[in-house]
């Protein structure tokens, strides 16, 4: 669910995931703002000495001047160093983290919330929009701290000159470092967030296009596809061309305020010179500490526009993270082991589309339950809610006698297997997405789950048996390859609860055949709810049952 939050609750969410860090910053912040003073200063004793050759006089020698602004130069470069590397290292150690937290809160969202999601997006908010936030971590915080104490102790020295210029100081840095970056933003509106999101609609564009390539080429459709993309691509170009040309009108704007701000510090300290109510070195040193103090305040003027779009970035990973899940995770209850399962009165629907009404369903232990019917008559969605994926809305749900929002997550988990129509495969060997059912399996366990779902003489005809890489997808295996590997997986994990969804869709009938007898031979210590439109899928089951209309039959 997405939420409008304003400028300032992003970024006080964003500030408090730097708690852990706190120490960090606040030395970031001293370093910073103990390395623009001495910036400052480098100037303000060149002054200082030019009074000296005026015959003036000044706090120091002169030589002590040339010597305290070498300093404050060796010490300025020192102190920008260390600031910026105290800011990268909380950034980069943020970004670790948001990525860690975004992971967890999808693992904790799926598959229900994921299901609608466009990828490509989901894809954009993980990469880009975490790393845009590694400019509000590493150049918008501490600069901002920096900028707040470094223009109240400007503002303080200048006024020990007079109050009058200490006001003209003190109002040109909220001028400059307040108003501008507010009414920047202000301008901007949801720019950023507009950029970001059509940023995430042509990553998914992208996405599906090098998916459907096959077809794209099959079709002759790429010259419309390359079209489209190049529309796509000129439209945010568009956007963020007004984005920069908004960034550009800022930076005039602040710098002609500077240039006026320093005029009138330089006119209101010639006329208290000239009514003999101020020294013409207090003049001078006055006048120069404002010319050359903007720095700090600059830099958040310059952020306004740009923090429009960190702004989005921070808004649509925090959507993910505050995103309430439909099924929460179940913890601190009594542990339970598999003794058959009960669909009561169940009614289910996806939005407004009502896909199971009122069904009843009895799931004996070691029985092997069929289910037959057309495609969109909840089939798939009766074995969801038998994992728990999605929450029922009306009825219930029982595993071993209890409702299943009372068994925890992980008994859950252990006790069922479930295998879909399409079988996901890692980007790794044929062993390791194996090994994801049971990481501790031995290789006779793997060789036996494979045999039951008859792949093992398969693997061992590859180059590097089960060593093989898969490819991305699993692009280097048939579907029937990927299913039969899924199958087999299920096997490995060993649950007494099985779920499957049109587990031989993509074979052939020897190879059905084979793996209806493992079934066969797996049901005496399992219970089996299986899914599928082919009868002679069916032909194990125990009693098998027809879904219309998200009713039994």
């Amino acid at each position: 669910m997405k939420k409008e939050r304003s400028g300032f609750a992003v970024m006080a969410r964003l500030i408090r995931l730097v708690k852990p860090l706190t120490g960090y910053m606040v030395l970031a912040v001293l370093m910073g703002l103990a390395g623009h003073l001495c910036a400052s200063f480098i100037t303000i004793f060149g002054v200082f000495g030019l009074l000296w050759v005026l015959g003036l006089g000044g706090p120091l020698p002169l030589p002590a001047l040339f010597a305290a602004a070498a300093v404050m130069a060796l010490a300025r470069g020192l102190l920008r160093y260390g600031e910026q590397a105290c800011n990268h290292f909380i950034a980069f150690k943020l970004l670790a983290l948001l990525r860690d937290k975004v992971f967890a809160a999808l693992r904790r969202l799926a598959p229900a919330k994921l299901e609608g999601r466009d990828k490509g997006d989901l894809i954009s908010v993980i990469t880009s929009d975490i790393e845009l936030l590694e400019v509000f971590y590493a150049h918008t915080i501490s600069p901002a701290a920096i900028a707040l104490l470094f223009s109240a102790g400007m503002a303080v020295f200048i006024g020990a000159a007079h109050p009058l210029l200490g006001g003209i100081a003190l109002a040109a840095y909220l001028t400059v470092g307040v108003l501008v970056p507010l009414a920047t933003s202000k301008a901007a509106g949801g720019a950023g967030m507009e950029f970001r999101r059509r940023a995430g609609e042509l990553s998914a564009f992208v996405l599906d296009s090098l998916r459907g390539l096959s077809e794209i080429l099959q079709y002759g459709a790429g010259a419309r596809r390359l079209a489209e993309m190049e529309r796509r691509t000129a439209g945010l170009a568009e956007h963020e061309g007004r984005m920069k040309r908004t960034a550009a009108f800022n930076a005039a704007v602040t710098n002609t305020l500077i240039l006026v701000f320093d005029l009138v510090m330089l006119f209101a300290a010639a006329a208290l010179c000239m009514s003999c109510r101020l020294e013409f070195a207090g003049a001078a040193v006055a006048t120069v500490a404002l010319m050359s103090s903007f720095g700090p305040v600059v830099a958040l003027a310059n952020l306004g526009a740009g923090l429009q779009n960190t702004f989005a970035a921070g808004n649509r990973v925090l959507d993910i993270l505050e995103e309430t899940p439909v099924t929460a995770e179940v913890e601190g209850r009594p542990a339970t082991g598999f003794f058959g399962a009960k669909v009561k009165n169940v009614t289910f629907s996806y939005g407004s589309e009502l896909i199971l009404d009122g069904l009843s369903l009895d799931i004996p232990q070691h029985s092997v339950i069929g289910v037959v019917g057309r495609s969109g008559s909840g089939k798939s969605t009766l074995l969801k809610l038998l994992m728990r994926f999605w929450q029922v809305r009306q009825g219930q749900v029982e595993i071993s006698g209890r409702p299943i929002d009372g068994v925890n997550t992980a008994d859950l988990r252990a006790m069922e297997a479930y295998v879909t129509q399409e079988t996901h495969l890692f980007r790794d060997s044929i062993l390791a997405n194996l090994r994801l059912a049971k990481p501790g399996a031995t290789d006779a366990e793997i060789e036996a789950a494979c045999k039951k779902a008859a792949v093992h003489d398969f693997i061992q005809s590859l180059p590097q048996g089960y060593d093989t890489p898969v490819g991305e997808l699993g692009e280097t295996l048939s579907g029937g390859e990927r299913q039969r590997l899924g199958l087999a997986r299920a096997f490995l994990h060993d649950a007494p609860f099985l779920l499957l969804d049109e587990p031989t869709s993509n074979l052939d009938s020897l190879n059905e055949a084979v793996i209806l007898r493992s079934l066969g031979q797996e049901s005496a210590g399992r219970t089996v709810v299986l899914v599928s439109h082919r009868r002679s899928t069916l032909r194990i089951a125990d009693k098998v049952v027809s879904v219309e209309r998200g009713r039994l039959s």
